[in-house]
């Protein structure tokens, strides 16, 4: 984004972005940055500078940025000889014993099994016969050359994101609600599924985590102090919720724990906001300045799995707070970071875009980023539609977008300044495609970035500076 659109959008108030404070992700910072071009004292970052257009046709980035492709849906393939499987979505990354990366890539499959570029049925690793979604464990060595690629878990459906856990796995979420038996389904779906990056074991004979709930998951956000789980939900008709799990008595968290909860263990609830006044928010979307900020309570849900109605229509407005397309989760600083994609006219109010921060510790949500309508979105140089959000080891957020037109990987600084990190310069049918699964190296030498459809995946490095 130039300079000049930038400030153009903001005068006339089509966006606005101030992501956190300098000491609320000071601890995410690295040491000033000895990289060419690095910020000096006493000067701003505001990003990498212009996209130069991709002569290959695939990413544009800034000056002196490269990237590789680590995997392609039905080019690269897996160690067990199959293609790797398509639409590539949220994305899990460990550090590899020995040095390296590896990566759990989920695979957004909705269509039953027998389409094309499935995650393939491995023996013990598949939990529905029906069903062609999953993840695959990718593993690179330290520049980010893609090394090997297995299941993690197959036979799930609509995989969309997750989170990583406090005990080093991979939480993958299913983005849809079908009982056994709709479509080609030999299993309910609307689950969290855990999946371990290191031990291929553990990942045997998959189960749900039916205490986390089941509906159209979206993302995993885990307190690591006090044991709660944040869930997003993606849905319409009505909007979907934003929910809290909170652990039974003398739960023990780490590797194999949830396996071992029973299907109502432990609290399910959905979150419930009201304004300055104690007035109830009955829609995110309500909110129309950077800095509001809402209390929360938490409502528990009666049937979390929802058998004969859905969860979130066992909630009338006036029980609980909804948002639509609440997508990205992501935990640090001591709390939430919770996407709203956008609203249109299913939601009260308008926009192109929300990031809230939950602070579980005073019980407040606060705007961070509010993205009115995008008036150009098949103009370069401005950004609608977030989606996955993570937090940048070299200060602020990165953000894929998931909106109209062009599409782009964003970042933020902790200042507020917004900057478009990469573009996709597709001209085939993969052209405005949305970009997933944002996610650092645990070292914060590189991006892995993917584009969905038909699948790729990315890794991205340069000069990176501390913002």
């Amino acid at each position: 984004m130039n300079v000049s659109r930038r400030g153009l959008l903001r005068g006339a108030g089509a966006g606005v972005l101030l992501i956190g404070s300098t000491e609320m992700l000071a601890g995410c910072a690295p040491a000033a940055s000895t990289a060419p071009g690095a910020v000096g004292a006493g000067e701003t970052f505001t990003g990498y500078g212009e996209l130069v257009a991709d002569p290959k046709g695939m990413l544009a980035l800034p000056k002196d940025f490269r990237y590789t492709v680590v995997t392609h849906a039905g080019v690269t393939k897996l160690d067990s000889g199959e293609p790797t499987p398509r639409n590539h979505d949220g994305t899990g990354a460990f550090a590899r014993p020995g040095g390296g990366v590896v990566l759990v890539n989920n695979h957004e499959i909705r269509d039953g099994f027998g389409t094309e570029l499935p995650v393939p049925h491995h023996d013990g690793l598949t939990y529905d016969p029906g069903a062609a979604g999953g993840c695959t464990v990718v593993s690179t060595d330290a520049q980010g050359n893609r090394t090997g690629e297995i299941v993690g878990v197959a036979g799930t459906a609509t995989n969309c994101a997750g989170g990583v856990s406090p005990w080093g796995t991979w939480l993958t979420c299913e983005e849809i609600d079908a009982l056994a038996g709709k479509d080609s389904f030999q299993k309910d779906h609307g689950y969290v599924f855990e999946v371990d990056p290191f031990d291929a074991a553990a990942n045997r004979d998959p189960q749900p985590i039916k205490a986390l709930g089941r509906f159209e998951h979206e993302a995993v956000a885990i307190d690591p102090q006090r044991g709660h789980i944040y869930l997003t939900e993606d849905s319409s008709k009505p909007n979907g919720m934003l929910y809290r799990w909170t652990p039974p008595a003398g739960y023990s968290a780490g590797k194999g724990a949830l396996r071992k909860l029973g299907p109502t263990d432990g609290e399910l609830a959905v979150m419930k906001a009201s304004d300055g006044q104690g007035r109830h928010v009955s829609d995110l979307s309500m909110a129309t300045a950077v800095g509001t900020q809402y209390k929360l309570e938490w409502v528990p849900v009666p049937d979390r799995d929802g058998r004969t109605k859905p969860v979130r229509q066992q909630f009338g407005d006036a029980d609980a707070t909804r948002a639509r397309k609440l997508e990205g989760a992501w935990w640090d600083a001591g709390g939430a970071w919770i996407v709203a994609s956008y609203a249109r006219e299913e939601s009260p109010v308008a926009h192109d875009g929300q990031v809230w921060f939950y602070d579980p510790a005073t019980s407040m949500l606060t705007l961070k980023l509010l993205l009115a309508r995008n008036p150009a979105p098949g103009s370069d140089g401005s950004f609608d539609g977030p989606d996955n959000i993570s937090i940048s080891p070299h200060g602020g957020v990165i953000i894929a977008e998931d909106g109209e037109g062009v599409q782009h990987l964003m970042g933020a600084t902790p200042a507020g300044a917004t900057f478009p990190v990469a573009r996709n310069d597709f001209t085939d049918k993969t052209k405005d495609v949305e970009f997933t699964g944002p996610v650092y190296s645990p070292d914060g030498s590189i991006l892995f970035a993917n584009i969905q459809e038909p699948g790729y995946m990315f890794a991205i490095t340069g000069p990176w500076q501390k913002s």
